[in-house]
C-alpha cells in the first residue's frame, strides 16, 4: 500500500505540473489586462497627467508581476517562489496588493460550511432512498418517488433559487427566511441566547444548502439504486436469504456494502467543490463565498489570484480522485493495490 500511495503521489505531481503549465499560458494568452484595468480604475486625475502616470504605473506593475516576460518565463518565477517561500503571489485587481492566500482565507469558510452541509445532507437522505426504491422496486411508492427525484434532477438551480426567495424571503408570500447572507445581522444577538443565535443562524443555511443539494440528492439516490439492484441479484444474497437471515440485514450487511463502489466513485467530485462552491447559489443569496470570488477574479482576470484557485482546484481534485482508489480497497476485498 505504501508502494501504490508514493506512486500515485509521483504521479499527482507530475499531473499537477502539466495542469499548472496549460493554465497560466491559456490565461496569459487569453484576451484582457489586469494591470491597463486596474491603472484606469484607480486614475482620477486629468487625461494626461492619468496617461502618463498610467504608462508608469503599468511598467512598474508589470516589472512586479513578471507580466513583460513571455508565459513560460512568468510561470517559472510564479512556481519558483511557491517552492522556495510558499509565496503565492498578490492579487492585482480583487483585493490590490492583498496576499492570495489571505483573500482566499477570507472566503472559503462560508463555502466550507455550504459544502460540508450539503454533502451531509445529500448522503445521508440519497443513500435510504436508495436502498428503499431498490427494496420496494416496481410498487406504486417506487415509482412515484422515482417520478419526484426526476424531476428534482432537472430543475435548474438558478430557478429554484429564485423562487424560494419570492415564496419564502420577503412580504410577498411566506416570510420565513433571510434574503442574504450566512450570519445574522449583529442587532439581533444583542443580548439574546446562544440557541436563539444559533437558530437564526440556522435559518441562513437552510435555503442556500437545500438550493446546492436537492439535485445531488436525486443523482446520487439513482446511482445508489442500481448499485444495489446489481447486488441483490447475486447468487450470495439468494444463499444469504435462504439461511433465514432477516432482510434488514441482508439489506445492510451482504448488499449495501458491496453496493458501494459507484458512491466511491463519485466521491472524488466532492473534494473540489469544497472550495470551488456554487456559483449560481452564492450569487442568488448574496454569499461571499469562493463561488463569487472565482467570478470576480475571473473577470478581472486576476492572474495571480486566478492560478491559486486553479492549482488548489486540481489538488483537491487528485486527492479525491486518490482517495476514491484508496476506499475501494476497503468496500471491497476482492480489490487489491496491485
Amino acid at each position: 500500500m505504501r508502494n501504490y500511495i508514493l506512486k500515485r503521489l509521483l504521479f499527482m505531481v507530475i499531473t499537477l505540473l502539466v495542469i499548472t503549465i496549460v493554465s497560466y499560458t491559456m490565461m496569459r494568452l487569453a484576451p484582457g489586462d489586469p494591470i491597463r484595468s486596474q491603472q484606469l480604475g484607480s486614475e482620477n486625475a486629468g487625461v494626461q497627467n492619468a496617461a502618463k502616470k498610467e504608462t508608469l504605473g503599468e511598467k512598474i506593475l508589470r516589472e512586479k508581476y513578471h507580466l513583460d516576460r513571455n508565459p513560460i518565463v512568468g510561470y517559472g518565477y510564479w512556481i519558483w517562489g511557491i517552492v522556495t517561500r510558499f509565496d503565492w503571489g498578490s492579487s492585482i485587481v480583487v483585493d490590490k496588493g492583498a496576499p492570495v492566500l489571505d483573500v482566499i482565507a477570507e472566503r472559503l469558510p462560508a463555502t466550507l460550511k455550504l459544502e460540508t452541509l450539503s454533502i451531509i445532507l445529500v448522503y445521508a437522505c440519497a443513500i435510504p432512498i436508495g436502498i428503499y426504491s431498490a427494496v420496494r422496486r416496481d410498487t406504486l411508492s417506487e415509482r412515484a418517488m422515482t417520478v419526484a427525484l426526476f424531476l428534482l434532477y432537472s430543475l435548474p438551480t438558478f430557478w429554484v433559487g429564485l423562487l424560494m426567495l419570492v415564496f419564502f424571503c420577503g412580504d410577498r408570500f411566506l416570510n420565513i427566511f433571510p434574503v442574504a447572507g450566512l450570519a445574522p445581522d449583529s442587532y439581533l444577538t444583542w443580548g439574546v441566547s446562544y440557541w436563539r443565535i444559533l437558530a437564526e443562524t440556522a435559518r441562513h443555511y437552510v435555503l442556500p444548502v437545500t438550493c446546492l443539494s436537492y439535485a445531488s440528492l436525486a443523482g446520487l439516490s439513482r446511482f445508489a439504486r442500481v448499485g444495489i439492484l446489481e447486488i441483490v441479484r447475486q447468487d450470495y444474497i439468494r444463499t444469504a436469504r435462504a439461511k433465514g437471515l432477516p432482510e434488514w440485514k441482508v439489506i445492510l450487511k451482504h448488499v449495501f456494502r458491496n453496493s458501494l463502489l459507484p458512491l466511491v466513485t463519485l466521491f472524488a467530485g466532492l473534494l473540489p467543490g469544497l472550495i470551488g462552491g456554487s456559483i449560481i447559489v452564492e450569487y442568488i443569496f448574496s454569499i461571499h463565498g469562493m463561488g463569487s470570488l472565482s467570478i470576480l477574479a475571473l473577470s478581472s482576470r486576476d492572474y495571480p489570484l486566478m492560478m491559486a484557485l486553479f492549482t488548489i482546484g486540481a489538488v483537491l481534485t487528485l486527492l479525491g480522485i486518490l482517495i476514491s482508489d484508496l476506499l475501494y480497497a476497503v468496500v471491497d476485498p476482492r480489490i487489491t493495490y496491485k
